[in-house]
């Protein structure tokens, strides 16, 4: 099968509301036609994810993305100048919006991505609606960035793979809401924090406590969890610990990066999760990440795989 008819019988399922696994730069994606509530349904179903939980629709360019949502002009500069890539803007639907509001938890915001991936792309082009795709595995489970790690946690329970290769960044997208009041950094990502701040001219904020409306994907507190237990910033591995290691933290076979890169840290971070998993180990003690850059993505990660469960 050549990959313009792959590509167009990928596009035939999702109008037909199956779900479709398709990669992205930042990891696979469960996709689903996203104005269509049964096709929508299906996606939590396959993940066995709470439906809180809101999900990312993702668009061709940001003509798309500007006819779901009202983008104020700092929403519209950062998706100039990051789209696409890999980066999520939380906007308010607009009244017509024909995305499901399953999508956005019963909220009135939308969250809208255009992926910097050739075969999603395509993909979008081809179907030539918004695909609701959270990452393709099950809910709370480790992240997928090859197809293989899409079939081994969803199985059947999906219509088709598309095979484009490992992911390229290999953590999730950075998440910006907007509101009255200014940006906030709902999730770190693919995008670092300093980088977002460029381009505004202003510090994006982190909320508090206080603001409980403002949610996005990735944030209960137990995410990306493999099946052993881990143990963050351990400058060494204790008994029984099989250490995942960084630039100068190194004791064994499992490195993220041996020379301290944290976008090759990125990339690896899920990929040797999974790989530490069919190992079968019970203790993981993962060796400390600076807070700097897409440090933020990856601790983040880190601290939501540990959580207990």
């Amino acid at each position: 099968m050549t990959m313009a008819s792959t590509i167009s019988k990928a596009a035939t399922l999702l109008r037909d509301g199956a779900l479709v696994a398709f990669p992205t730069e930042t990891v696979y994606g469960l996709g689903a036609d996203a104005t269509n509530d049964a096709a929508v349904a299906r996606i939590f179903a396959a993940k066995q994810r709470p439906q809180f939980n809101p999900l990312i629709s993702h668009v061709a360019d940001v003509e798309a993305a500007f006819r779901l949502g009202v983008f104020s002009k700092d929403a519209e500069k950062l998706a100039t100048a990051i789209w696409p890539g890999p980066l999520t803007i939380v906007v308010e639907r607009r009244p017509d919006c024909p995305v499901s509001l399953l999508c956005s938890a019963g909220l009135s915001s939308i969250a809208l991505r255009v992926p910097a991936h050739p075969l999603a792309l395509q993909v979008l082009r081809t179907v030539d609606r918004p695909i609701a795709a959270p990452s393709a595995n099950r809910s709370g489970g480790i992240s997928p960035t090859t197809a293989d790690h899409v079939r081994k946690s969803l199985g059947d329970a999906v219509d088709m793979i598309l095979d484009g290769g490992p992911s390229t960044i290999g953590v999730e997208s950075t998440v910006v809401r907007f509101t009255d009041d200014g940006p906030y950094l709902l999730r770190s990502g693919g995008v670092a924090r300093e980088t977002l701040d460029n381009i505004l001219g202003r510090r994006v904020m982190t909320p508090t406590r206080y603001h409980t409306d403002l949610h996005a994907p990735g944030q209960l507190e137990s995410h990306y969890a493999p099946k052993a237990l881990l143990r963050l910033n351990a400058a060494a591995p204790e008994w029984g610990e099989t250490y995942l290691g960084f630039g100068a933290y190194d004791y064994g076979p499992w490195t993220l990066s041996k020379t301290g890169d944290l976008q090759e840290t990125a990339a690896n971070l899920f990929k040797m999760l999974h790989a530490i998993d069919d190992s079968s180990v019970e203790r993981i003690a993962v060796a400390p990440i600076p807070m700097t850059g897409l440090g933020e993505a990856i601790n983040d990660r880190l601290t939501r795989a540990a959580a207990p469960r």
